[in-house]
């Protein structure tokens, strides 16, 4: 892909991001939508493979239907109030279509099919875009209208999100489709606190989104597309390997990484709403996701001593390490150490 043809296609996710994030009204929310969609198919389907193919039509697809479902409930809406306000989303059914709506366009399950098949189908730089940076925009949507949002509904997918997003990671050896359900997980956690303190999905977002960057740096940086791979990586990258080791831990949740923060601050407050249902379904599926996390943690580091060498390729393969990505991303990564104290 060409310089200026990158440059634009990173120009219009970025724009129609931030359409969305700043209008007012649902038809210019849906324009920016509809441009982060049709900007990424591009970069999705740049290998010219079947498999790439196949990717970048199922999320256009999915992403159509719920681009559609929000047109759809926005019209409800304004049919029923007369306004386009995106913060006067007053009417039950046209709130209920949208939760469906964003849910389909997160990944949130029931609605989640979608995003490791797309993700295993594109590039890692591509997967990293498609978890993070695609996440802002119905994010932003949740939280203009989270007060009117149905509490039961979004708890429910909360519940189903992080169960689901840790019992199918078990099961995977590709490390982009684990990133998968690892997002589907953390997902479900945004969504679990959504009406209740939309302040904590905020931070729960953020941290999210840099853990997340991390680690995906660091499976470019390593070139490890599965496990087998990540396991050969500490004979050429020790130290960021090591990182990788921590930044997962912390994604799991492993106290006290930065990653426990947002978990226990999110336990509290629904216990504190008497929501300890859903606080203890949301502990227990934690451990189910700490559990593959920690086995790709001990798959990266058991041969980490023993068989640490100086030797500059791997089997068969050169390495790809960039001196420059790795300066940018060790700082990053490191802040994936012990703050939870000092912020709580």
């Amino acid at each position: 892909m060409s310089p200026t043809t990158t440059t634009i296609l990173i120009s219009s996710l970025a724009t129609g991001t931030i359409i969305t994030a700043s209008s007012h009204h649902w038809l210019m929310a849906w324009v920016g939508l509809e441009m982060n969609t049709l900007a990424i198919i591009p970069m999705i389907s740049k290998q010219h493979h079947p498999r790439a193919t196949e990717a970048a039509t199922k999320y256009f697809l999915t992403q159509a239907v719920a681009s559609a479902t929000i047109l759809f409930s926005s019209t409800t809406n304004a049919w029923q109030t007369g306004t386009w306000d995106i913060i006067n989303m007053t009417s039950p059914t046209a709130n209920m279509l949208l939760t469906v709506a964003l849910a389909m366009k997160l990944g949130l399950a029931p609605m989640h099919f979608w995003l490791p098949e797309v993700l295993q189908g594109s590039t890692i730089k591509t997967a990293l875009i498609i978890t993070t940076w695609q996440k802002l925009a119905p994010m932003t949507l949740i939280f203009m209208t989270s007060n009117t949002l149905p509490t039961t509904a979004l708890l429910t997918m909360a519940m189903v999100s992080t169960l689901l997003g840790g019992w199918a990671g078990l099961n995977q050896t590709q490390t982009r489709k684990i990133m998968a359900y690892s997002s589907i997980a953390h997902l479900g956690w945004m969504a679990a606190i959504t009406t209740i303190m939309p302040n904590l999905l905020m931070l729960n977002l953020v941290l999210y989104l840099s853990m997340t960057t991390s680690m995906f740096y660091m499976l470019i940086l390593l070139n490890s597309k599965n496990i087998k791979d990540l396991a050969t990586s500490p004979t050429t990258s020790p130290t960021t390997t090591t990182i990788a080791m921590l930044t997962l831990l912390s994604l799991g949740g492993l106290p006290p990484l930065t990653g426990f923060m947002p978990k226990w601050l999110i336990i509290e407050e629904l216990t504190t709403q008497n929501f300890t249902t859903t606080a203890t379904i949301l502990a227990l599926s934690a451990l189910l996701s700490l559990f593959f996390y920690l086995r790709l943690s001990y798959s990266s580091t058991i041969t980490l001593a023993p068989n640490t060498t100086t030797t500059k390729h791997k089997w068969r393969f050169k390495p790809t390490i960039n001196t420059t990505l790795l300066t940018t991303t060790l700082p990053t990564s490191l802040l994936m150490l012990p703050i939870t104290p000092m912020i709580c």
